[in-house]
């Protein structure tokens, strides 16, 4: 498959403001290239599918870019030029930061030419005290007696939160039980929902919004062995979506995991608590530190209970249960 690829050279300070850029565009599968700080933090800081990089191994350049893809489909073309009118705007713009050259430069990759170049900087990581995840084209020579997670991003690839993920897979080590159902909203790559099945559940139902999340996460789960008989992916929007909402609603879960952000979190838990069996665990990350004391309080206002808070750096995660 061939895909649109956009260039746009900036600074170490302007990669924040470019990223942002092609995300209000609508256009929200990047890649950030040259620059070791801006990289680390933009892993930090941004998240939706990929969760952890060895960031010891990139190497600074000279100036750093944001690259964006789309499908090479004709309707497309007409958000790229879009795209480069924005950052032509943007560059005779004054935002009171150094945003460089903002060169927009276009042309047509192939899966691989995107996809492999991050393969070098995601390695094997252990997680909790019994899993361990691993970039499928890693080699793993012993897995220490872990439960092995392998994934693959594929054209899913945004960037991922490592924090935030790590976090929600600790609570899942310690809260999945054998035979429990679990439903995770905003799936990614399906990692935690995959996790979740790996660790004991018998069924997991992953839902995203974005429509290459499926083909991802149905990807990654056979990677795992783990077949559709066990594992689902819905795509869709559960807070405007009330056909999706009916379908969700068909059973409760045991578990439901959410590593969204606080936002997003806030305004999903009044439909947390129906889908959510008495005694069963809410799970929820991409909160940051200044915002955790909000996403409590909506957790406490639809009737889940805060059990546990856990903080790693700016992050933070928290286990609610349903009395």
């Amino acid at each position: 498959m061939k895909w649109i690829e956009m260039t746009v050279f900036t600074t170490e300070q302007g990669l924040d403001a470019v990223a942002a850029r092609f995300d209000m565009l609508g256009i929200q599968q990047v890649m950030i290239e040259q620059g070791r700080e801006s990289i680390e933090a933009f892993l930090k800081e941004t998240a939706k599918y990929w969760d952890y990089a060895d960031t010891d191994e990139l190497v600074a350049g000279e100036e750093p870019c944001v690259k964006a893809y789309l499908a090479d489909a004709g309707e497309n073309m007409e958000l790229v030029h879009l795209a480069e009118a924005s950052f032509d705007a943007l560059r005779k713009t004054d935002v009171g930061i150094d945003l460089g050259s903002l060169r927009f430069v276009v042309r047509l990759a192939d899966d691989e030419d995107w996809a492999n170049n991050w393969k070098a900087y995601y390695k094997p990581l252990k997680i909790g005290s019994r899993l361990l995840v691993r970039p499928s084209w890693e080699a793993l020579a012993d897995a220490e007696g872990r439960t092995v997670l392998s994934l693959d991003p594929g054209m899913a690839f945004g960037t991922g939160s490592h924090h935030t993920t790590r976090m929600c897979l600790e609570y899942l080590e310690k809260i999945v039980k054998n035979g429990d159902a679990l439903l995770d909203l905003g799936c990614g790559s399906g990692i935690l929902s995959i996790a979740g099945v790996l660790l004991g559940a018998k069924a997991a139902l992953a839902v995203d919004i974005d429509p290459i999340a499926e083909k991802i996460a149905y990807e990654n789960a056979e990677l795992n062995g783990v077949g559709r008989d066990r594992y689902e992916v819905r795509i869709g929007d559960v807070l405007t979506d009330a056909a999706l909402r009916t379908g969700l609603a068909a059973r409760q879960y045991e578990v439901i995991t959410a590593n969204i952000v606080a936002s997003v979190i806030i305004a999903l838990l009044p439909v947390v608590p129906p889908l959510l069996k008495t005694g069963g665990a809410f799970i929820t990350s991409g909160i940051i530190r200044e915002r955790l004391d909000e996403v409590k309080d909506a957790i406490a206002s639809s009737g889940l209970t805060v059990v546990e808070t856990n903080r790693n750096e700016e992050w933070c995660a928290i286990l609610a249960r349903k009395e």
